[in-house]
């Protein structure tokens, strides 16, 4: 009976440090996975913001449609050339005068 505290062989340091170098190389691939340039998260950040640039672009999309639209109602269409003219440039013919009411 002597002999069974013999048997117990403890684990060579070798062995101990291959594993801590194993753990080690785990936790840093995990992290860089996760955290690091091209990782998890940038990669989720970067979907979002690709999202968003989508959206934006189809409503730019959208305003300009609008805008080749009236454009092209500018310059078919005489009275809508003149409303626009004298709307938002105030331009008014010769014989016209202005009058500038005060809103109350």
């Amino acid at each position: 009976m002597l002999g069974v505290g013999k048997l117990k062989k403890k684990t060579p340091t070798r062995k101990k440090f291959f594993y801590l170098i194993v753990g080690i190389l785990l936790l840093a691939t995990l992290v860089t996975t996760f955290f690091g340039k091209k990782g998890f998260l940038d990669i989720q950040r970067s979907k979002k913001r690709y999202q968003e640039l989508q959206a934006q672009i189809q409503e730019l999309t959208r305003q300009k449609e609008k805008l080749e639209v009236e454009i092209k109602e500018l310059e078919s269409n005489p009275q809508a050339l003149e409303k626009e003219a004298r709307e938002k440039l105030w331009l008014i013919k010769p014989e016209e005068k202005v009058i500038i009411r005060n809103k109350k």
